[in-house]
């Protein structure tokens, strides 16, 4: 009697109880195994479709209803679906995210196309600025707080390049790190120069940099 109650899933053709059998979507009554379901889901998510998913069955143009294969789903998998769907629905808006790496919470601009710049954390309720995507740079604008920071950042660039006596191309002003070999330097730009002086590579320099 248990086995006539069974039937087989039409993807996998296993036979399933009724119990095992999972409707998947609200607009159709296909009902698939839960090893059927889960691939589908997964393979959608891996393949960056997960907006829609559509139902097992190729004639059938309903969508799955993820709360109906809840308890078909692995715990994490269904939770990456659910983060997947809030994504898709706010394609083409504009996103942000919170620059604090314990939060990273997901937000949309609002406005109507204005710059957006201090803004406050739904979560963390924390500011941070939405265009440098940094905490909230108090008292300093956008363009000067990018300068500050590429002006630190060149001259911990240039403090680096001295402590391990790299030198600098005069033409592409790549730096270039010698660990061996001569002071004959071809830079990746072409240009030829000593490393021992910077200056233009010469036949007189074969011997030894003369400067």
């Amino acid at each position: 009697m248990a086995n006539a109650a069974q039937r087989p899933c039409s993807i996998c053709m296993e036979p399933m109880a009724p119990s095992e059998a999972h409707r998947g979507g609200s607009a159709c009554a296909h009902a698939f195994c839960g090893a059927c379901l889960t691939g589908h889901v997964r393979a959608k998510l891996e393949s960056g479709r997960a907006g829609a998913v559509g139902c097992l069955d190729a004639a059938c143009a309903g969508k799955l209803d993820p709360e109906l294969c809840r308890a078909a789903l692995p715990r994490d998998l269904f939770e990456r679906w659910c983060a997947a769907l809030c994504e898709s629905m706010f394609a083409g808006a504009r996103r942000t995210y919170c620059p604090f790496p314990d939060c990273s919470e997901m937000m949309v601009a609002d406005g109507d196309g204005d710059t957006v710049t201090q803004s406050e954390c739904q979560v963390c309720r924390r500011l941070f600025c939405a265009q440098c995507r940094v905490p909230w740079h108090a008292g300093v604008d956008c363009a000067a707080y990018r300068h500050r920071d590429t002006a630190r950042e060149d001259a911990m660039l240039m403090e680096m390049a001295a402590g391990r006596k790299w030198r600098r191309c005069s033409k592409c002003q790549f730096f270039v790190e010698k660990t061996d070999g001569c002071l004959h330097i071809t830079c990746r730009c072409g240009y030829q120069f000593c490393y021992g002086c910077g200056s233009q590579w010469a036949t007189s320099c074969s011997g030894g940099c003369t400067n």
